[in-house]
């Protein structure tokens, strides 16, 4: 009894210690964006509230606190507030995989991958919830285009992670990134353009920009959850950050050796791994934040003929490519 206390306790504390710098990451993360973008375009940013505008996130968090949350008088109140709840939380439940350092991760299951994909497939539940719940058709059409973005993206990320398992031949995510350690260079090369195309993708996945069509729908107002207000608008913009921020966690697991040195570098061992790892995540959001400052909005046409007509048949052939070439050499990891 006391042994099973203790392991819900040491588990709950690891939770925390995910959990909490998370949800300071987030709100930061939207600071992050308005300095770096404002420097990219010679603005100043955020620069009133606090020094260097430090406080400006936990003044925006006030703020919309204390708005009046409406309701539309027909909407499905239940599933209304439902909706964004499902989004953040979906964001959160991802990173109970995540592993943060070689010996830290909450739940070090072998099948990472497979739950990853079922938590970033369930994320479009939240966008369609919000967008029938309102009753309006404005809201719903706008659920139905970004729900079609999403699920158009996910086939080609599915492959480019199929094509990630072939070579490091497992499912566990601590097992991905130790196999990738001592890749031989020509499937690191290999990996290269599909690392491209699911960085890409994940733009799209989490409706950022040049893909953010949701914001596109009348530009003062984004489509799926027009109908919110208060915490409830609050929760979609913080699910969609913390969504980038996991993202880039498994972007960073799957191609870019997770918390191991970058490049090989062994003189620099004595940085722990959670720094690299870290290091690696805010790299990703700065292109994040970098492609959103420098890139027009594609049209929504242009948009799903890249998801069908070019990363899926290209991410498809290179599953075959590296699937043959992985048989041919007999390569199996270290």
């Amino acid at each position: 009894m006391f042994e099973n206390l203790m392991l819900i306790v040491g588990i709950l504390a690891k939770i925390l210690i995910v959990v909490v710098p998370l949800i300071v990451c987030v709100a930061y993360l939207t600071y992050a964006e308005r300095k770096v973008i404002a420097s990219m375009q010679l603005r100043v940013g955020p620069s009133v509230v606090g020094p260097f505008g430090l406080l400006q996130p936990l003044a925006d968090a006030l703020k919309l606190m204390f708005k009046e949350p409406i309701l539309p008088k027909n909407a499905d109140r239940v599933l209304f507030m439902l909706a964004p709840m499902i989004t953040f939380s979906l964001a959160m439940l991802g990173w109970a995989v995540i592993p943060v350092g070689s010996e830290f991760v909450i739940a070090d299951i072998n099948v990472g991958v497979l739950y990853l994909l079922a938590i970033s497939s369930l994320g479009v539940y939240g966008v369609i919830i919000a967008g029938w719940a309102s009753n309006s058709k404005y809201a719903f059409l706008g659920a139905i285009r970004s729900a079609a973005q999403m699920v158009s993206y996910e086939v080609s990320i599915g492959l480019i992670i199929v094509s990630v398992l072939l070579v490091t031949q497992s499912l566990n995510l601590r097992e991905i990134v130790l196999a990738q350690q001592n890749m031989p260079l020509y499937l690191e090369l290999l990996l290269l353009p599909m690392m491209v195309i699911f960085f890409v993708s994940i733009l799209a996945e989490t409706n950022r920009h040049p893909f953010d069509l949701p914001e596109a729908e009348a530009e003062l107002v984004a489509g799926y959850n027009v109908e919110y207000s208060s915490m409830g608008f609050a929760m979609f913009f913080l699910g969609e950050y913390a969504n980038m921020i996991l993202m880039s966690a498994i972007t960073v697991i799957l191609f870019m050796g997770g918390w191991l040195p970058p490049f090989g570098i062994t003189f620099l061992g004595f940085v722990p791994g959670i720094i690299w790892f870290c290091l690696k995540i805010m790299f990703c959001l700065f292109i994040f934040i970098w492609v959103r400052a420098a890139l027009p909005r594609y049209r929504y046409d242009q948009l799903m003929r890249l998801g069908w007509k070019v990363f899926l048949p290209l991410s498809l052939i290179w599953v075959v490519l590296i699937a043959s070439i992985v048989v041919y050499t007999g390569y199996k990891p270290a």
